[in-house]
């Protein structure tokens, strides 16, 4: 195995962008864009490691490069690949799926390789056809197709739609035995080993990626799989992070465990949206994130592609049904909007949201004939006229959050009854403080009244606290993330936790008519507080149906040294 290494300095973001080309054996080659500082993937992303952007270079009689790059390396990439090939001699270029991180220098090989035949599914094709406007000689492939490059590598092309794109495809190898399957089995990390050689240093990463991008789509990642069963496989070439080879059974192992959990839920959310549409795909997964937050399983099905005895089977399984608006020209997405009308039922929830492509279908003529067939409807409508911020995202998030609970709430009024009448009234002898933990990452911020606080540590301070998985504010509380504890009076913490308990409609200002000022960390404080402490999340720990949050304390003050802390003294210990 032979590594070379490029490396460049983006001076203005500070960003260690780096190239890494590795022999694969066999005339094949692994062409590695490193992202060092990438901190931010999408709303659900945070990233501690960086990330990687895979792509493949085979070289027989013909010659094919499978995905390229993101475009802040394209200087690094082309002139990495220009001196591994001529590019007159490129044969097929394989686009995976179109996400902008894969085929982002796709006009740019293009422009270097006028000859080169574009090879995709169906959707990818068009979606390519769409994107760089300009011809190009394509070759439309469909699961079992093959692709013979001359001297043993046959190529077979494996369907693997939803992962994380509808449009996606894996590519098999029979001579190196390498699968290529861009988003998934892999993870959002980087470092210098092109394999996983050490499955501790990863697996948490390996494991935050599916649950944020594949667990949306469980039943599509058991397809996929089934699909891969007759393949010898002995290296699974992923678009992100290092390759798998090592422990590979295990990490597939993994992903058909999780998935099957996820797919066995008797609760089911079908999320309907235009993939290549407006701000679709963005919206879409912030309201996934949501969701899945209640431990309900997401399937996101793509209006365009669907097939309407799909969309039926979907609407038929589903409990809760959100559509994004397709364009008003989609003929495709509207046929599918009928039949999701034909099969809807009273007893299913629904929300609504505009994908911002600005010829979005009016959402309140379909909201009202959801309303006759008497769906409940689980958030208002969210309507998007300018391009999404992080606030709209959370808003989207927010409203997936209210779904899922919408759905879920049978099944905690049961587990809150499956406790024993004894225990609760023991478990309700636990009293507690009374404190409104607010804050606050780039423009989005967030509240929740908290009980369950307690200092942790001494050196350094500490305190702990049990966050619900399904609370909103959940997603500002990672690592590196800051917050303000509030420490609520014992005489005047009435109005404060009447407040910050009620409901609030996804994107809600928690802050409305609430008198606050800023911490050194930008997080509110509020002014009738006893007291506040800034504080740094270090450590989160799962803990069933919560996390939790352990953070450094940073600073604090008391405004009233006479006065005492609010007590919570409950009744019953299964519900607070």
């Amino acid at each position: 195995m032979v590594a070379l290494t490029a490396r460049s300095e983006n001076t203005q973001s500070h960003d260690r962008l780096t190239m890494q080309i590795v022999d694969l054996g066999d005339e094949t080659i692994a062409i590695r864009s490193l992202d060092w500082d990438r901190d931010r993937f999408d709303i659900e992303f945070g990233l501690d490691n960086g990330t990687t952007y895979n792509s493949f270079l085979i070289q027989s009689e013909k010659t094919a490069l499978i995905d390229t790059s993101h475009r802040k390396f394209q200087q690094l990439y082309l002139d990495v690949l220009k001196g591994l090939i001529d590019f007159s001699t490129l044969d097929y270029l394989i686009i995976s799926h179109t996400e902008p991180d894969h085929s982002g220098l796709v006009k740019e090989v293009l422009q270097l390789a006028p000859q080169v035949t574009v090879v995709g599914a169906k959707v990818a094709i068009q979606f390519l056809e769409n994107m760089i406007h300009q011809p190009f000689q394509s070759l439309k492939v469909k699961n079992g197709d093959h692709l013979d490059l001359g001297n043993g590598h046959e190529l077979e092309f494996v369907s693997a739609p939803n992962l994380h794109w509808p449009d996606t495809i894996f590519t098999y190898d029979a001579k190196t035995r390498i699968l290529f399957t861009c988003d998934a089995f892999g993870m959002h990390y980087c470092d210098d080993h092109t394999f996983d050689e050490d499955p501790e240093l990863i697996e948490a990463d390996f494991k935050y990626y599916y649950e944020c991008l594949m667990a949306p789509n469980a039943r599509s990642v058991l397809s996929a799989i089934k699909r891969m069963e007759k393949l010898d496989i002995n290296t699974i070439a992923t678009g992100h992070g290092p390759l798998l080879q090592h422990y590979l059974s295990d990490w597939v192992s993994c992903y058909q465990k999780w998935s099957q959990e996820q797919a066995k839920t008797d609760t089911l959310v079908a999320l309907f949206y235009c993939e290549d549409y407006g701000w679709s795909d963005q919206l879409a997964r912030a309201i996934a994130h949501g969701v899945q937050r209640n431990g309900v399983a997401v399937e996101l099905v793509d209006l365009n592609t669907a097939e309407p005895h799909e969309v039926r089977e979907f609407v038929n399984q589903a409990t809760g049904l959100v559509i994004g608006m397709p364009s008003q020209s989609n003929q495709n997405a509207h046929a599918a909007l009928s039949t999701i009308l034909a099969a809807a039922h009273r007893k299913q929830a629904v929300g609504l949201f505009e994908t911002g492509g600005r010829e979005d279908e009016p959402i309140y003529p379909l909201r009202n004939k959801f309303q006759e067939i008497g769906l409940t409807e689980a958030f208002p409508p969210i309507l998007v006229k300018e391009p999404p911020t992080h606030i709209t995202e959370q808003m989207c998030d927010e409203a997936g959050t209210d779904i899922g609970q919408w759905l879920t709430r049978d099944r905690t009024i049961k587990q809150i009854k499956a406790i024993d009448n004894d225990l609760e009234r023991a478990l309700g002898r636990l009293s507690s403080g009374l404190y409104i933990i607010t804050a606050q990452k780039t423009d989005v911020t967030s509240a929740m009244l908290a009980s369950w606080v307690m200092q942790a540590s001494m050196n350094p301070l500490g305190v702990a606290i049990a966050v619900a998985k399904d609370r909103a504010i959940e997603s500002l509380l990672h690592v590196g993330d800051r917050f303000v504890l509030n420490v609520l009076e014992e005489d005047n913490y009435q109005s404060l936790m009447k407040h910050f308990l009620k409901r609030f409609p996804p994107g809600a200002d928690r802050f409305a008519n609430i008198k606050t000022y800023p911490a050194s960390n930008n997080c509110p404080i509020l002014a009738d507080a006893l007291a506040y402490m800034e504080c740094e999340v270090t450590t989160r720990i799962e803990c069933s149906d919560h996390w939790i949050i352990y953070s450094s304390v940073q600073t604090g003050r008391v405004a009233k040294l006479d006065a005492f802390s609010a007590v919570h003294h409950r009744k019953v210990g299964n519900h607070y």
